[in-house]
């Protein structure tokens, strides 16, 4: 695998985090150990999601931290809209939030389906390709691929 820092999702999740971090000081006092906290783990768990994933030696690791990746950064979504909601940050610092967050899913997403065909269609080639039996025994059998 290559260096996880060329990857697009790894540079936006990074650029990210830094936005995040970017709005703590307009958190009151008594938010920082609540949003505050949650805000700075799940943007910091993207990142570094990637970059653990990618040092793996199996697709099937690399896909769940990525998954892992991404369902932080639907947390995310959720929490810089509270803020927003809750009046801590204007309307314009959300949408850019928002935007650079709405931007890291709908790449990330792409990336995981392509990542998911590709460990399906080696499943099914391993499966096909089995020394001693057919693929037609097998289907008969109800052998077949998890």
């Amino acid at each position: 695998m290559r260096d996880y820092r060329e990857l697009i999702v790894y540079q936006i999740a990074y650029d990210l985090v830094l936005q995040v971090y970017s709005i703590m000081p307009f958190l009151p006092e008594y938010e920082q150990k609540n949003i505050g906290d949650q805000l700075r783990r799940c943007a910091t768990s993207i990142p570094i999601n990637i970059a653990e994933g990618t040092g793996a030696n199996s697709n099937k690791v690399l896909f769940n931290h990525l998954s892992y990746a991404y369902g932080s950064a639907k947390e995310l979504g959720v929490l810089i809209q509270l803020c927003r909601d809750l009046k801590y940050i204007d309307e314009e610092t959300y949408n850019k939030l928002n935007d650079r967050n709405e931007t890291f899913k709908a790449k990330m997403y792409k990336y995981l389906v392509t990542l998911e065909e590709s460990l399906v269609n080696k499943q099914w080639h391993a499966f096909f390709s089995q020394k001693n039996q057919s693929a037609a025994y097998r289907i008969k059998q109800g052998i077949i691929p998890k």
